[in-house]
């Protein structure tokens, strides 16, 4: 039957009433939990793994470098190619000088060499120095040096002197490094030495609690060293290699700069 026009009073009446909210077909009939569950999945999440995927906003420090065997090897064997950044001395450096005899007999030691690279093994000094003293045994079947290196080597004094900039706030990095120093004339504070011969006894990386640095980067890097003479360059790279791989836990025990220098007696 057709519908009847509405009455006048119908059409009042329907003015004065809220207007009725729009229905949603979609979701009306939906429990209101999962409602509520479909609107959340519809917003994006940020996943635990894309936090720990991000790059973060620095570049990566010396501490975070890989420190494997077969990298530390190359290191050692000199056959790295360094960055212009890798070249830079960094926080850790390592030390390695030679020695020549001098006076009666050639009996007491006398600087010759001195050598430091830093923590990615780039070298940052390689020089000979002339000793004081008239050189009576050159030691080259262990020092390596020759009398025609003393052609061009430099000064005691200025080596020290340079060697004295680089080493100034670093971590200087050792195998029985205080004879280095002595032979240098220099003290380092101690809390920034870390000896690897010393280290090596203390937490038991070796048998012998003044292990030689040959057997020493023999047994933990499988890289034999000093099999004929001995080069400065190489060991100073090697003792490095063997502060990387125990770096992490040779810190956590270290004696570190926890203690200022000027609170302790003595000097380093």
């Amino acid at each position: 039957m057709p519908s009847k026009p509405a009455s006048s009073n119908w059409l009042a009446l329907q003015k004065t009433l809220p207007k009725a909210r729009k229905r949603n077909r979609d979701t009306e009939d939906l429990p209101r939990k999962r409602r509520k569950i479909e609107v959340a999945e519809t917003t994006p999440q940020t996943t635990a793994t894309q936090i720990k995927g991000r790059e973060p906003t620095h570049g990566a420090t010396d501490e975070t470098k890989s420190d494997s065997r077969a990298a530390l090897q190359k290191m050692i064997l000199g056959e790295v190619e360094y960055t212009e950044a890798q070249r830079l001395p960094g926080k850790y450096l390592a030390l390695d000088c030679e020695m020549v005899g001098v006076g009666p007999e050639g009996i007491e030691s006398a600087l010759a060499r001195v050598s430091i690279v830093n923590f990615h093994g780039a070298l940052l000094l390689d020089a000979f120095v002339r000793p004081k003293e008239r050189v009576v045994d050159y030691r080259t079947e262990w020092s390596g040096v020759r009398e025609r290196d003393m052609v061009n080597a430099r000064p005691f004094a200025e080596v020290q002197s340079q060697v004295a900039s680089l080493i100034k706030d670093r971590i200087l990095i050792g195998h029985a490094v205080f004879n280095d120093l002595k032979a240098l004339l220099l003290t380092h504070p101690r809390p920034l030495i870390r000896d690897t011969q010393a280290y090596a006894g203390r937490f038991k990386v070796s048998k012998s609690k003044y292990a030689a640095l040959r057997s020493l980067v023999q047994q933990e890097v499988g890289v034999t060293i000093q099999s004929g003479e001995h080069s400065s360059v190489t060991d100073a790279r090697a003792t490095m290699a063997v502060y990387r791989l125990h770096r992490r836990e040779w810190e956590k025990g270290s004696i570190g700069p926890r203690i200022s220098p000027s609170k302790r007696k003595g000097k380093a």
